[in-house]
């Protein structure tokens, strides 16, 4: 069978395996999650998490966007260098990935919370949308570092795809502006003009 990854064309988790598939070449078909409030464990691929993305194979499910990328990177005829978050052995690029994945989960509570009818100031939200802006500025002021750390022969790195999805969901949910953000801006631009990218634009499902 095809693999199937079930997520959201809204989604920078769902977006950073779909990158992976397509540097990869790996066909594959897209099962949209229409619901994102859904409580239905189908819905989700059997991910109890209730999360995407999920990717459905012959031999079973994989939930979370790493696991699908390793799983499609096992199933790709290609064998170009990739580079995995355990890969990143110089501390500027490892904190890198932590706040990347700290920085879209933060990202997902204020966006869920506006969406749930939530509240959208007090304590909580104020410290999460600072804490938000201090990961970007750290990540902006370091992004040079960041990427003269990695291995100069490489097909794609994790670090690489989930900062390009981070920063252009932020501005696609309009939680934060990127201008102050130059470094990441710049950055942003060199790596969209790959194909995976331009494969992959986020927009919502209809």
């Amino acid at each position: 069978m095809k693999p199937v990854i079930i997520g959201r064309s809204s989604s920078h988790f769902t977006r950073i395996a779909r990158i992976f598939a397509e540097e990869l070449r790996v066909d594959y078909e897209f099962q949209i999650l229409r619901d994102i409030m859904s409580p239905k464990l189908e819905d989700y691929g059997g991910n109890p998490a209730l999360k995407i993305p999920v990717l459905r194979t012959e031999r079973g499910s994989w939930f979370g966007a790493l696991n699908v990328c390793r799983e499609l990177a096992r199933q790709s005829a290609l064998t170009p260098r990739l580079v995995w978050p355990e890969d990143l052995v110089e501390p500027v690029s490892a904190n890198a990935q932590e706040l990347v994945l700290q920085s879209m989960a933060t990202e997902v509570t204020l966006v869920m919370s506006r969406v749930g009818g939530g509240a959208e100031s007090g304590a909580h939200q104020d410290k999460m949308r600072r804490s938000l802006g201090n990961m970007l500025g750290w990540l902006d002021e370091n992004v040079a570092s960041v990427f003269a750390a990695l291995p100069p022969e490489r097909g794609v790195s994790f670090l690489e795809v989930s900062l390009y999805c981070l920063v252009l969901h932020l501005e696609f949910r309009e939680v934060l502006s990127m201008a102050p953000y130059t470094a990441l801006t710049e950055f942003c631009q060199r790596f969209g003009t790959r194909a995976s990218c331009a494969a992959t634009v986020f927009r919502f499902d209809t």
